[in-house]
């Protein structure tokens, strides 16, 4: 069964995609927490942060830069960004299907939660 991102990738479900590469795209997150708010998703899945190997670290370091990348086009990469991954429910993780919060244009507390 396809994970909801899977879906969006396909074009099953519409998206705003703003980045898109081989590996990875990036949409506009549904419920928006700030101004500036991507989710950074890989094409392969991986379930959750904490279940990741030696083996993806590659991607993982990928969806860093386009992280960055998307940061900067969007204009919160001067004035200060957060690049979140959710883990496990406790964590707020919605999605089983790894990916990055890139969330900024306004100030962000802390601690957060």
């Amino acid at each position: 069964m396809k994970t909801l991102f899977q879906k969006i990738a396909d074009r099953e479900i519409p998206s705003k995609m703003v980045y898109e590469d081989d590996q990875c795209f990036a949409i506009e997150d549904i419920n928006p927490q700030a101004p500036v708010h991507i989710l950074v998703i890989p094409k392969r899945v991986i379930v959750r942060l904490g279940e990741v190997s030696a083996e993806d670290s590659a991607l993982l370091g990928h969806l860093l830069v386009v992280a960055g990348q998307v940061a900067r086009e969007r204009g919160v990469a001067a004035s200060g960004f957060r690049a979140v991954i959710n883990s496990g429910a406790d964590a707020g993780e919605t999605v089983p299907h790894l990916h990055v919060h890139v969330v900024g244009g306004r100030a962000l507390g802390w601690p957060p939660g």
